[in-house]
């Protein structure tokens, strides 16, 4: 059975407008912005041109837009144009904002993201948080969005919602982390510990992580497998612009298929795991190193200095990621590989036997691997621009908040 495709549920987000007056109205005024949104600043005139209405349709939408908020106007269009010159919009650089945050295994993270797309406010916790009770990570988390939300509304922006990436299998309310192996967290609402202020979802980092590649990276195609690289190891496939979820929402595990079955035994109970050969931890404890803050930045000073035993550890690291990749790679035929998170910054030595791997075992020819320019900033983003497009996708949703 084909597994379902769906787009990220981000706050706010229902279900499809309905083919209404209403529901077409709506989806005009979403037509507006993400017209203004792709194109920087337009004239009421461009935008009737891109989508189609009238320049009256138009300005009804755009006169309700400005009202909200939404979209504000920067004066006439530039001088030397035939005629009158029109009033150019741009989306406003205040107002509703993406509150994204990220829980990884040493860190904890929140930022704000605007309308526009511009990180606005931003908060980092460095420490473990592997082993500890959900609620005072939880509780440390909320004070980085207290302190983010807070720093945002003085530049005059209000949370739109809050978005959540976690390192684990969430389930379809948005809520509960069924099982976080590296966090050693299992059945967890999160909806019961974060604050109730605004809309939240909850979803799996490298679905942030994939997301943030297909709204921000230049030239990524609509159908991509991106593997998301720390201390755990997530994959998330895209097609058609959409996320392949699967049945229950858990597709995408890649950092637990065995690629040694006698292999070290993995936190999520099983042998030979991926994440125990090409997770940062893995690589560290390979290339005999001590545990490092900046395990990453560590292991590329090495790499740089020449050291044979850490060129040696992310060589075996590539040739894991590698034969675990061919499987997926096999059954999926994606358009490209996109190698995110944090080891994104070791591709140089980690590359070479990845792509020998992949091109010895794949069926078909062979398969690109790119890097993502987000690197270790993916999932965050991601989470903080899937509550920023769920305005642009129905921004009525601003008005019956407010």
């Amino acid at each position: 059975m084909t597994a379902p495709l769906h787009e990220a549920r981000p706050p706010g987000a229902g279900r499809p407008l309905p083919d209404t007056q209403q529901g077409m109205r709506r989806r005009n005024l979403a037509r507006v912005m993400h017209a203004v949104s792709a194109e920087g600043s337009l004239s009421r005139a461009a935008v009737a041109s891109r989508i189609g209405l009238t320049r009256a349709a138009v300005s009804t939408l755009v006169d309700e837009l400005i009202r909200w908020g939404l979209l504000e106007e920067l004066g006439p269009e530039r001088p030397g144009r035939v005629g009158r010159p029109g009033s150019a919009l741009a989306v406003s650089g205040r107002g509703p904002a993406g509150i994204g945050a990220e829980i990884g295994v040493d860190h904890l993270a929140v930022c704000a993201v605007d309308l526009r797309g511009e990180v606005r406010a931003r908060a980092v916790r460095h420490g473990a948080n592997r082993g500890r009770a959900a609620e005072p990570v939880i509780a440390e988390l909320t004070a980085l969005i207290r302190r983010v939300v807070a720093e945002a509304e003085r530049a005059q922006l209000w949370p739109a919602g809050l978005a959540v990436a976690v390192p684990g299998l969430v389930a379809r309310d948005g809520r509960t982390v069924v099982r976080a192996p590296n966090l050693d967290w299992h059945d967890t609402d999160l909806g019961r510990l974060l604050p109730d202020d605004w809309p939240l979802t909850v979803d799996n980092e490298a679905n942030f992580g994939a997301l943030a590649e297909l709204w921000l990276g230049a030239g990524t195609p609509g159908d991509f497998l991106h593997v998301s690289a720390e201390i755990g190891i997530g994959a998330a496939v895209v097609v058609d612009g959409r996320l392949l979820r699967g049945t229950r929402g858990f597709a995408g595990e890649l950092g637990h298929v065995p690629v040694r079955p006698d292999g070290p035994t993995c936190p999520c109970g099983g042998r030979g795991c991926l994440e125990q050969y090409a997770g940062e931890e893995a690589v560290v404890r390979a290339a005999g190193l001590e545990p490092h803050e900046d395990l990453v930045g560590l292991l590329a000073e090495r790499a740089v200095a020449g050291d044979e035993a850490v060129r040696a550890a992310l060589r075996d690291a590539g040739t894991a990621l590698g034969i675990a990749l061919t499987g997926a790679v096999n059954l999926l035929d994606p358009e490209t590989v996109v190698l995110g998170g944090a080891l994104a910054g070791l591709s140089p030595w980690l590359l070479p036997s990845l792509e020998t791997e992949l091109t010895g075992r794949t069926a078909g020819p062979a398969c690109p691997v790119t890097v993502s320019p987000l690197g270790p900033q993916g999932p965050l983003l991601g989470a903080a621009h899937s509550v920023v497009r769920a305005v642009l996708d129905d921004p009525a949703v601003v008005a019956e908040r407010a």
